[in-house]
Parts: C-alpha cells; sequence; structure tokens
C-alpha cells in the first residue's frame, strides 16, 4: 500500500500543472455550488432570525403580511390581558402593538428609488426584540418626531444616517439613532413612535400584535381562547419565527433553483475536465500500470487507486472553492422582498453543513470524471501494457 501511494504522490507532482487546473475547474464549480447555498441560507438566516420562538405575532385573519392585516385599539387592550400573554410586574401583558408602512425612498448614489419598511413601535417592542442594539447616537423619545433607522437603510439610502431628517407622512422626522439586530430584517426597517405615526398616516387601526409567551407551547391555548372569543374571532396568531421564515421560503427557493441550474452547466465542464486528466495518466502510465500488474496488483486494486486519485482531485477542488466561498461573508447584498415587497439587505452565510454538501459535491463530480478512467486502467492486460513499455 505503501508503494502505491508514493506512486500516486508520484504522478501528482508530475503532472502538477494539468492536476492544478483540473483543480481549479472543480474548486470553481464547488464555489459556484457553495455560494448559491450561502445566498440561500442568508436570505433564510436574516429573515428567520428576525422572530423567536417566545413570541406569537396577531394579525387579521386572511391577511398573510402585516401590512394587509389590521388590528383595532380595543383589541389591542383585549389581547395584553389574556392570561396566556406573559406579564410585566406590575401585571400587565408584555405586547407590542405596531403599525407597518411601505414608504419609497432613494438610496445613496441612485437615481431609482427602492421600497422601505416604516415600523411603528411602542417602548415594549424593544423589550420584545433583545436582539435590537443601538449602535449610534440613542434611543428616540415617545411622542415625538424622532426616528432610529436600521443599519442597512442607514447605509444604503439617501437621508437615513444620524442626524438627518426624513419627510414621512408630510412631517419632518429627525434620525436620532441607528440600530443593529443581528443581521435579520429589522435592520432594513426604519422605527418610529407607534402614536405619531399613526396621526401622520391617518391610521386608526395597527398592523400587527405581537405578543411574548410565558412558555413556547402556550400558543395553541391562546389560539384556542381567541378562537372562543367573539371579539377576537376575527383574528389569527402565528408563531413570530414561523411567521417570518413563511416570508423566505419562495425567494430562497427561486434563488436555489437559478443558481444550481447554472451550477449543472459548470458541473458538466468541470467533470469532463476530471475525466479528461485522469485519462490523460492513464495513458501516460500505460507501461506502469503494468509492471504493478506484473508486481501481482490486482485490477481491484488499480481501480482503487485512480479513484483515490480522483476523489484526491475532488477534494483539493472542495477546499480551494470552499475557502473562496467564505470570502463572501464580507459582502452584503440587497433585493425585494417578495413577501413584503420592501428593501431587505442580508449576507452570504456559510454553515457546517452547507460546506459538507460542497464536499459531497465535488466528491461525486471528481467520481464522474474518473470512473470511466480508472475502470480503463484495471483492465489493461498485462502483455498489452508491457508491450507498450517495450515499444
Amino acid at each position: 500500500m505503501a508503494l502505491l501511494i508514493a506512486y500516486s504522490v508520484r504522478n501528482f507532482w508530475r503532472r502538477r500543472v494539468t492536476m492544478g487546473f483540473t483543480v481549479a475547474g472543480l474548486g470553481l464549480v464547488v464555489f459556484v455550488f457553495v455560494a448559491v447555498l450561502m445566498l440561500a441560507h442568508g436570505l433564510e438566516t436574516a429573515l428567520v432570525s428576525t422572530g423567536t420562538s417566545e413570541n406569537a405575532i396577531v394579525l387579521r385573519k386572511g391577511a398573510s403580511t402585516e401590512m394587509a392585516s389590521g388590528v383595532y385599539r380595543d383589541q389591542t387592550q383585549i389581547l395584553r390581558a389574556l392570561p396566556e400573554v406573559a406579564s410585566e410586574q406590575g401585571g400587565q401583558g408584555r405586547a407590542a402593538a405596531e403599525l407597518v408602512v411601505l414608504l419609497n425612498l432613494r438610496k445613496r448614489g441612485a437615481a431609482a428609488p427602492a421600497n422601505v419598511m416604516l415600523r411603528a413601535v411602542t417602548p415594549e417592542s424593544l423589550t420584545l426584540r433583545p436582539q435590537v442594539r443601538l449602535t449610534a447616537g440613542r434611543m428616540l423619545h415617545p411622542g415625538t418626531t424622532e426616528i432610529i433607522t436600521g443599519a442597512q437603510i442607514a447605509r444604503r439610502f439617501q437621508h437615513a444616517g444620524l442626524g438627518d431628517t426624513l419627510r414621512l407622512g408630510k412631517r419632518d422626522w429627525t434620525v436620532v439613532g441607528v440600530f443593529e439586530a443581528g443581521g435579520s430584517a429589522f435592520e432594513s426597517e426604519i422605527w418610529g413612535d407607534a402614536d405619531q405615526m399613526m396621526a401622520a398616516y391617518g391610521r386608526e387601526a395597527f398592523s400587527s400584535v405581537t405578543l411574548r409567551l410565558p412558555m413556547p407551547a402556550d400558543l395553541e391555548r391562546l389560539r384556542a381562547r381567541m378562537e372562543s372569543d367573539p371579539r377576537l374571532s376575527s383574528l389569527q396568531v402565528k408563531r413570530e419565527r414561523d411567521y417570518y421564515e413563511d416570508k423566505s421560503g419562495m425567494m430562497a427557493a427561486f434563488i436555489r433553483l437559478v443558481g444550481l441550474a447554472l451550477t449543472l452547466v459548470f458541473c458538466i465542464g468541470a467533470a469532463l475536465g476530471a475525466a479528461i486528466t485522469m485519462y490523460g495518466a492513464v495513458a501516460n502510465r500505460t507501461a506502469e500500470i503494468g509492471m504493478l500488474r506484473t508486481l501481482g496488483f490486482s485490477p481491484r486494486t488499480i481501480l482503487a487507486v485512480f479513484l483515490t486519485e480522483s476523489l484526491a482531485l475532488g477534494t483539493a477542488g472542495w477546499v480551494a472553492g470552499v475557502a473562496s466561498a467564505s470570502l463572501l461573508q464580507s459582502v452584503t447584498i440587497s433585493t425585494t422582498n417578495w413577501g413584503t415587497f420592501s428593501e431587505l439587505a442580508f449576507g452570504f452565510v456559510l454553515s457546517p453543513r452547507i460546506a459538507a454538501q460542497g464536499l459531497l459535491f465535488g466528491l461525486v463530480m471528481a467520481l464522474a470524471g474518473g470512473f470511466l478512467p480508472a475502470m480503463r486502467a484495471s483492465r489493461l492486460k498485462i502483455v498489452d501494457a508491457l508491450a507498450e513499455r517495450a515499444a
């Protein structure tokens, strides 16, 4: 076995230029494959991390988004008082009634505007979302025309940075703070005082109510109580994490579909490249294969040697591809969230699962390209191989 390992290593060194191009081709395909998965995973992470299992969100029945929903003030007070809602020390239920409005703002350095989500919040909104933290400025004061902007909004849109003034709802609003939210979709929102925003936009109903559950398992009891109460029968309740996860499903699937179709094209080229490399290796080593057979190595062993070399190429391509794709984690892109039709910024996210899928993909490509050359090497007859050497 040591002889075979040394033999393969020597061959790699002798054909290092050809092998290097093959590894580069395999690495490129692995890079595209992993980058597509990272992009879809980044979108899912940005949206799913927006919600938590401890929170529930209440919407009007039939509404799939907050913008299409409406919850009246009296319903909000009833929800706050339900026993299935966690209470603060004073006995008041932990609930945040919020209004969501779409804005049209211009990006920095671009003439075309984009939709941005405005969320009218209350002090409870922050306590229910511990991932939100100010990175610049201060928190807005209730009852004032002050707003805070998500980090992605402050970075990408005009007049949305700290100290700037935005014209919203025929009023001027001052940006007094910038916040981050662990890479979630909240970073692509603008937050302002609920009462002031409702007055500015002439709204009488909230878009949604977010509730904190004493235990995640209390959701079903809360749902049953709401369905049995005529005052709340027009409302529906979902786990907050599930609500945001639903918003990512279709778009993430589309990214994977388009990306994997592109990967398939590259995959065919990479597999052909691996096959050409391995066929060349067999052709140049015919005499050596005959000597190995003469020394007593079986066709199965020869097959295993060439397949192992193919797998080594696939592993090297995987290392190169994943290492290159990992650099994309510093890149942030933006697109329109199909669920809300608003701007959403997110990044590439590499996970151990994606890295493992990239390894499997690279090995399968290498095997696809190396199997037939390996079979040819294992089927060479000793007499033919030695005759070629003599010639």
